[in-house]
């Protein structure tokens, strides 16, 4: 008798939440309390359709910029970062204007000011017209030059090859950025590096999980959204390190019971903006399909925790006190 074989999900952690994604949520949730609806987002708080929708239900409205926002009213901006002009514009139409930008973001744009106020030529990592690069871009936009990848070396020139510095968008593929500052410094050998890891942790670690468990995956499927920069970078690195294939997915309705054809085992994580319960619907799906063994694998616990922004800590205070 032919025995058949073991059918498994191998559970990816650290996935989800990161602190940045948790204290921009909490943030609009605590908005929305504190000040009643509605409060107005400046793009999406995060990239994530589910967490979008449901901070809509309860009050949240969504703009693509200030204009929109009636004057005096409450503002937040994205996890992403904004350029000051921004915040010009906020002060300008009398907004009460609420920073949600993950710190590990304002990191990246205090070095921009340092290194732009000492004149470095700034070589910013990064996608072309996503909001981070947009928001880091516009700490210094005359020092700053975007390199989109390895490919976009070729074009880049300096004034003074002796004062060039990289600095790198958060939710990047980590090997597809080292990849990048070797091609760079094979043309511009003084360049300096940013004085710690411009990626963020969250988004290294749940990249290496996937690196981990991926040579033993028939299927990755990673939950997120398509404009979720970390998420799209998941994918791509588990079928770099040897997945058969992988899948990006919203929620778990949109998995195709054909992937699994001929698939022991599953691999499954979450980008760093999806909420747990997407995950839990994914692995009830899975053993509906024949998948209900799973194997969770650690390889390491993330602690960090972001307070909420000083401006709306303050009115819950005075709010608490009154």
């Amino acid at each position: 008798m032919i025995e058949t074989p073991r059918k498994r999900v191998l559970l990816a952690k650290p996935r989800g939440y990161c602190a940045g994604v948790d204290r921009a949520v909490q943030t609009v949730e605590e908005a929305l309390k504190l000040y009643g609806a509605p409060i107005y987002v400046r793009k999406e708080i995060v990239h994530n359709k589910h967490v979008v929708t449901t901070l809509q239900a309860k009050g949240a409205i969504f703009v693509e910029e200030n204009e929109e926002v009636p004057e005096g009213s409450t503002v937040i901006f994205s996890a992403h970062g904004v350029a000051p002009v921004v915040h010009d514009q906020a002060r300008e139409r009398n907004l009460k204007a609420i920073d949600a930008t993950c710190p590990l973001v304002t990191k990246v744009h205090h070095e921009a000011k340092r290194f732009a106020a000492d004149d470095y030529d700034i070589l910013l990592i990064g996608h072309e017209g996503h909001e981070e690069v947009i928001g880091t871009s516009g700490e210094a936009p005359e020092h700053i030059q975007l390199v989109d990848g390895p490919g976009g070396v070729d074009a880049v020139t300096v004034r003074d090859p002796s004062k060039v510095v990289w600095l790198s968008q958060t939710t990047l593929s980590v090997d597809e950025t080292m990849e990048t500052v070797a091609k760079l410094k094979e043309k511009l050998p003084l360049l300096q590096s940013p004085p710690s890891d411009d990626i963020c942790y969250a988004t290294q670690n749940r990249q290496q999980v996937m690196k981990q468990i991926a040579p033993d995956c028939d299927v990755i499927l990673v939950v997120g959204s398509r404009n979720s920069s970390n998420s799209v970078r998941m994918v791509e690195v588990a079928v770099n390190a040897g997945a058969r294939q992988g899948h990006l997915i919203d929620f778990a309705h949109e998995i195709d019971p054909a992937w699994l054809d001929g698939a022991t085992t599953v691999g499954l994580s979450s980008g760093a903006s999806v909420p747990e319960e997407l995950v839990t619907d994914v692995l009830a799906r899975l053993a509906e399909l024949g998948f209900a063994d799973v194997e969770e694998v650690v390889t390491v616990q993330e602690r960090l925790i972001f307070s909420l922004p000083q401006e709306l800590k303050r009115d819950m205070k005075a709010a608490a006190a009154s």
